[in-house]
């Protein structure tokens, strides 16, 4: 925020000395705009142009409180309406600057002004303006910011409540075995337990690297064609033995020999995430699909979907499951050993190819998860056909 306060100081600098030279020029003579009355001395000429080009919200009020000029911005956040300032934090702000010629800074909140938006808040610098009452109003958005900086923290807190958890786990397993060192079985039975956690943990770092790997929006590196038969064959060998344990048979079906523009290993790590999150939510003895197809209007896209018999998820926690840590039942999660950063990752992934990714489900009937991604090439070519994979082959 210091950063944010400094340069939006440094620009009101640069626009306050601007205007003070105008002033100083409609002093010595120099053309000014007609004043909008006899006794009420006008903006120097100019100045609505330097307004104008501010990508913040800009307001001059006369000594009257009344607005001279306003930017477009910011009459679009409804801070002004008509010739009024609407915050009554800015005009007493402005009153005091007034009063004794000192620049200040603050923040404020004002009601929102977007659909589903409570409030906005904004950095704002005020200064005076000339020498006849008027001051200039410098406010600039930083809602975003803070709703970044909210999800920096509550990812910070997140991490370190999951850490927490195999790590204070181990500790306890640890002092377990050694008050247990005469009693082999209780020892491989806290081993055991102790190789549960530590495989937790290790899927939880993995994921945050991950993660972090692919959050920025940065390009993928080194793209390239990406068989989509390859890809989700490997997915599959990767989430076998978690299958097998529950009897839950992997099926690979749909088109053939379509091919997207991307990275492999991405699109490996998104269609395990998909698998494994379908088998931890699956009963057992039934089977997850994975199917992919040529689509849209010219088939410039290639869709990808998994599809399980497993509960489902509520409507109402649909819009959030790609969110890091989010968990339709904590309990249960936590017991299918899962990190709460699989479909954040599928998500990010899918960003990261100018793709997408939704979800259908209905509780009781199963979930499909659909990753859209561009075709290589423009578009996909597909051969019809479709594999089925039984467990004990794959083995």
């Amino acid at each position: 925020m210091s950063e944010l306060m400094a340069s939006l100081a440094a620009l009101a600098g640069f626009v306050v000395g601007a205007l003070a030279v105008m002033v100083v020029r409609q002093s010595v003579g120099r053309a000014v705009a007609a004043p909008t009355n006899e006794n009420e001395p006008a903006l120097p000429q100019g100045v609505a142009s330097v307004l104008a080009v501010l990508p913040s919200s800009a307001v001059v009020l006369d000594k009257e409180d009344r607005v001279l000029r306003a930017s477009s911005a910011a009459r679009a956040f409804g801070l002004v309406r008509g010739e009024h300032l609407m915050a009554a934090e800015l005009l007493a702000l402005a009153r005091q600057v007034r009063r004794d010629g000192e620049i200040r800074e603050s923040e404020i909140e004002v009601a929102g002004h977007k659909f589903g938006q409570e409030s906005t808040s904004f950095a704002v610098r005020v200064a005076p303006l000339g020498s006849h009452g008027q001051v200039l109003v410098l406010a600039e958005d930083q809602t975003e910011h803070r709703r970044v900086e909210a999800v920096r923290r509550d990812f910070v807190a997140n991490v370190s409540h999951e850490l927490k958890t195999p790590v204070g786990a181990l500790s306890l397993l640890a002092e377990t075995i050694q008050d247990a060192a005469d009693d082999p079985e209780a020892v491989t039975r806290f081993a055991g337990r102790m190789q549960h956690e530590a495989a937790r943990l290790t899927y939880l770092v993995q994921d945050l690297i991950t993660l972090s790997r692919i959050q920025g929006a940065e390009p993928i590196p080194t793209p390239g064609p990406v068989p989509i038969d390859e890809a989700v064959h490997e997915a599959i060998d990767r989430c076998n033995t978690t299958a097998a344990a529950k009897d839950i048979t992997l099926v690979a079906g749909g088109a053939e020999g379509l091919r997207i523009w991307g990275d492999d290993e991405l699109l490996v790590t998104a269609l395990r995430n998909l698998i494994d999150n379908a088998v931890a939510y699956s009963p057992e003895h039934t089977r997850v699909v994975v199917s992919a197809r040529a689509a849209g209007a010219h088939n410039e896209s290639v869709e990808i979907s998994v599809s399980d018999q497993g509960i489902g998820i509520p409507e109402s926690a649909q819009e959030r499951i790609f969110e890091r840590f989010f968990r339709v039942d904590a309990a249960r999660s936590r017991a299918t050993g899962g990190t709460g950063l699989g479909l954040a990752i599928v998500k990010h992934v899918a960003v990261a190819h100018n793709g997408a990714v939704t979800v259908w489900s209905k509780e009781g009937s199963g979930s499909t998860f659909t990753l859209r991604l561009p075709a290589f090439g423009g578009t996909a070519v597909a051969v019809p056909g479709t594999t089925t994979i039984p467990l004990e082959a794959a083995q």
